[in-house]
């Protein structure tokens, strides 16, 4: 069965299959932009001040990450954690042979896999980001190592491989990676922290996990409060000092999400710890884009 469209007739084969291909690819990044639209207003925001091909690339990223995230936190009614397992199991291999290959049935794995290829995203970067969403399944409380671990898999991890999409038409794309990978890590590092924070509730309650080793929800205090956000802070201001190093092209984008992150902590360090317990701290609207709007015009 011919896969041809009509108008596609007295195309040469190479020429008709060369557009499919195309096409094929422009529907799975048109399919990650949707995943990250409809869940991540924050992020869609500072995405759009990512120059092309820059932006379509983080977001082919942030949409698998968002697809695994799903699978542990939202699963099916009539589910359970070993669907769960398999199913992340699943999606893993799949990211695997399409990074190997260069496609996927799945359009967000396939759209990952381009830019995977594309900026030299390997497994050392992907599989510790499934070793923690996998760890979501079975651990509901964390020590210090387990945190830490968790914290490189699920969020620094994620800042490297945006950092390699950052960075592939640089001209000299190993020593600027070594030289900004460790504030693309601490940058992750604070983004997880602070929504570890926000969240408190909502984990301990519906899904019955708490991350922060020691932190308690029932007895979280001020003194707790200000320590973690104390942290959350040396964080966001190591990755501030790299950000003037990224090119052109993203820095702006980095910087307004560097400043919703600190605008979030300085919100949480005014709240009390009974309204963070019951109630996810947002940055409202204007003041968002007042917030982006500044970071953008110190960040050009």
């Amino acid at each position: 069965m011919s896969v041809l469209h009509p108008d596609d007739h007295g195309k040469s084969g190479s020429t008709a299959a060369t557009e499919a291909y195309a096409l094929y690819d422009e529907v799975a990044e048109d399919a990650a932009a949707l995943v990250i639209k409809r869940y991540s207003t924050s992020f869609s925001l500072a995405s759009r001040l990512l120059a092309e091909p820059v932006r379509t690339r983080v977001c082919n990223i942030y949409a698998l990450v968002r697809v695994a995230d799903e699978i542990v936190d939202a699963p099916r009614p009539e589910g359970d954690h070993d669907q769960q397992l398999r199913l992340l199991d699943s999606l893993q291999a799949e990211v695997h042979e399409a990074m190997r290959t260069g496609h996927s049935a799945n359009l967000v794995v396939h759209a990952f896999a381009r830019t995977a290829r594309a900026c030299g995203i390997g497994t050392d970067l992907v599989d510790p980001f499934f070793d923690s969403m996998r760890t979501d399944l079975f651990r509901t409380e964390h020590d210090k190592a387990s945190f830490a671990t968790y914290v490189y898999g699920s969020a620094e991890v994620v800042g490297l491989m945006c950092l390699k999409a950052f960075l592939l038409d640089q001209p000299d794309v190993n020593g600027a990676y070594e030289a900004l990978a460790p504030g693309a890590r601490r940058l992750g590092a604070a983004f997880q922290k602070v929504n570890f924070l926000r969240d408190l509730g909502d984990d301990r309650d519906n899904l019955g996990r708490s991350y922060v080793p020691g932190l308690d929800p029932e007895h979280f205090d001020v003194a707790m409060r200000d320590r973690l956000l104390d942290d959350i802070d040396a964080d966001l201001a190591a990755a501030a000092a790299v950000i003037p190093q990224l090119p052109a092209g993203s820095r702006r984008a980095v910087a307004a999400a560097h400043a919703l992150f600190a605008e979030l902590s300085r919100r949480l360090r005014h709240a009390s710890p009974e309204r963070i317990r019951s109630e996810r701290i947002r940055v409202p609207g204007p003041v968002k884009a007042r917030v982006v709007a500044r970071a953008v015009t110190v960040g050009v």
